[in-house]
C-alpha cells in the first residue's frame, strides 16, 4: 500500500522523492482512512454517491447515535483496516464532528483523529 504523505498543514507533499509517500505502514492506512472521512458525500464529481454522508446522516438533529456506527463502518471498509479497536466521537454545538479511533491495520495498530 502506498499513499501520498500530508504536510502538517494538511496539504499533500511533493518534490521530495520517495519521502513524499507513506508505504506499507500503519500511518499509511491511517492516511487512507483520514482521506475517506474528509470526502463528503456528493463532493466527488465522478461519483456523487461516494463519500461520508455528513449532511445526510451526521450533522443535524438526529435523535440517536447511529451516525457513530456509520463512521465506524466507513473506517472498517478502508483498505488495510483489520478492525476498529476504540472510538470516541462527538458532535459539537458548532455542528462539527470529532472522531478519534484506534485501529488495527495489516501493518499494526495506529490512532487517527478526524474532524468534519
Amino acid at each position: 500500500m502506498k499513499y501520498r504523505r500530508e504536510s502538517s498543514s494538511g496539504d499533500y507533499t511533493f518534490g521530495q522523492g520517495e519521502s513524499t509517500f507513506l508505504e506499507n505502514s500503519p500511518e499509511c492506512v491511517a492516511q487512507a482512512v483520514s482521506t475517506r472521512l474528509k470526502l463528503w458525500r456528493g463532493e466527488w464529481f465522478l461519483d456523487k454517491r461516494a463519500g461520508t454522508p455528513y449532511r445526510q446522516s451526521v450533522l443535524g438533529k438526529q435523535q440517536d447515535d447511529s451516525w457513530v456506527l456509520m463512521l465506524i463502518d466507513r473506517v472498517s471498509q478502508t483498505t488495510g483496516v483489520k478492525s476498529v479497536l476504540d472510538v470516541t466521537a462527538a458532535r459539537t454545538e458548532k455542528r462539527t464532528v470529532t472522531f478519534n479511533a484506534t485501529i488495527d491495520t495489516v501493518y499494526g495498530p495506529t490512532t487517527l483523529n478526524s474532524e468534519a
